[in-house]
């Protein structure tokens, strides 16, 4: 038996029930949070992105209802002192600010005045702000200890391993395998993503169950780190060993979807990763991504001639071009609304001069203003903040290098918000949202004081 398969030193204490009253941390209940923030990853990964519960929107997700719920769970835990967690939690003050910004954006959006598409675009933007909200308070406030965490990272990591799997298949044998993951009751919404051409040799891009082939990138790259995590710390050597399956094929699709973000995301990821890592642990993984890059190679010609190609013509690239062109247009909007913008996802998309504003932090600019750039800047430090100080405080290898994983994630987030509208596509802002909320979780497990780190709610 690894050592991973002993019990955390935490979960072994009682948590505080009520005055003079504990129980096990280890308490099992048949639905906990865990379950229900499962539940939503596989349906989040395995589902095509376009997949919603009939005549709702596109956060009419399954995946995104549950999140919907999970925010409605947390609210009426909050509301009953018999439910209240005993300790603080610094991310709900966080993502508080976070949700006052933007309701701030939407109050000026209306108090300009919106036309009808406006108006409803900004109604859906609150809608999944609280599906972000509740993924992201449920994960901090309700995992009950280091194991049922470890327990859904494995399930993280296993449905997005699916997901790459998915990717490859699409690349390789040209055929879209996500129209068969359609399921009876449900109904696709704008017809499935399929492939996009891009390049001069052929090659066509992938989005797996995504519904976009740069959030497919952004995706699979942010998971690659914790797919590492669980392929070293898992409690089984059948999990040690799938985990690392799915890390491999997670690196392997990454370049698949042809994007230069993808690639930039992943390298970023890993530079932040091999600091915690031993000699012998990056020699492995030296030699693991040579593996990975015959694979490509072999797996699908011209992809990484394409990749080259693509960041050494950076400065002719028209996809860079209409991108600084977009420029003029954020200034003209920011000038008019600089602190509160024009509403949350009030910039819609012109047919006519083909404007899509493809980098979150202007187009956060330019409809949540600076108030709403600080407001998610400053959450992403918090996150980064939160996870630092769990780092520094964890004495347990496994503990400190899901710490530096959590890390990467918020610095990828960042990164890539400058190369396209993240936080538009559903799969990529839950995900975000669930590492938020694992930063809150792993600080509170790793805090001095038992009361804080005591996840149970208190009962009579």
């Amino acid at each position: 038996m690894s050592s991973a398969a002993v019990s955390h030193p935490v979960d072994l204490e009682p948590s505080l029930l009520d005055q003079n009253v504990y129980s096990s941390r280890r308490y099992k209940a048949t639905i906990d949070v865990v379950t229900l923030v499962s539940i939503a990853v596989v349906l989040l990964y395995v589902l095509p992105g376009t997949l919603i519960v009939p005549n709702l929107t596109y956060a009419g997700r399954p995946a995104l209802l549950l999140a919907l719920l999970m925010f409605a769970w947390w609210c009426l835990a909050r509301l009953s002192p018999r439910l209240l967690l005993v300790g603080p939690q610094p991310i709900r003050w966080f993502l508080g600010l976070y949700l006052i910004a933007n309701l701030l954006s939407y109050i000026a959006g209306l108090l300009r005045g919106l036309p009808t598409q406006e108006s409803n675009a900004q109604n859906f933007a609150m809608l999944q702000l609280f599906e972000f909200l509740g993924a992201a308070l449920i994960v901090a406030d309700g995992i009950q200890n280091w194991d049922r965490l470890n327990r859904l990272l494995r399930i993280m990591v296993y449905s997005a391993g699916f997901m790459a799997v998915v990717g490859i298949l699409q690349a390789t044998l040209k055929i879209d395998v996500s129209e068969y993951f359609v399921i009876p009751g449900l109904e696709v919404k704008g017809g499935l993503v399929g492939f996009g051409t891009r390049g001069d040799e052929g090659q066509f891009r992938i989005a797996g169950t995504t519904t976009h082939y740069i959030e497919f990138s952004a995706v699979v790259a942010m998971m690659v780190p914790f797919a590492i995590h669980v392929a070293r710390f898992a409690e089984t050597k059948f999990q040690r060993r799938f985990a690392a399956l799915c890390g491999f094929l997670l690196a392997v699709s990454n370049p698949m979807s042809i994007s230069r973000t993808g690639i930039v995301a992943l390298a970023l990821a890993l530079v932040i990763m091999v600091p915690i890592w031993s000699w012998r642990l990056r020699y492995t993984f030296m030699y693991l991504g040579v593996a990975a890059v015959a694979a490509i190679t072999i797996a699908k010609p011209g992809v990484l001639g394409t990749l080259k190609a693509m960041f050494l013509n950076v400065g002719v690239d028209p996809s860079i071009e209409g991108r600084t062109n977009d420029y003029d247009l954020v200034g003209h909007f920011y000038e008019q609304r600089p602190w509160l913008g024009r509403g949350p996802r009030t910039l819609l998309a012109d047919p006519v001069r083909d404007t899509i504003l493809d980098n979150q932090w202007l187009y956060t600019l330019v409809t949540g203003g600076i108030i709403g750039v600080l407001a998610l800047l400053v959450l992403h430090i918090a996150a980064v903040t939160l996870a630092v100080i769990a780092l520094r405080r964890s004495t347990r290898e496994q503990d400190r290098h899901l710490c530096v994983a959590l890390i990467s994630a918020q610095a990828v987030a960042v990164v890539v918000g400058g190369t396209f509208d993240s936080l538009y596509y559903t799969t990529f802002a839950i995900t975000l949202a669930l590492f938020i909320g694992m930063c809150g979780t792993v600080w509170r497990f790793t805090h001095p004081a038992r009361t804080v780190r005591t996840a149970t709610t208190r009962r009579t």
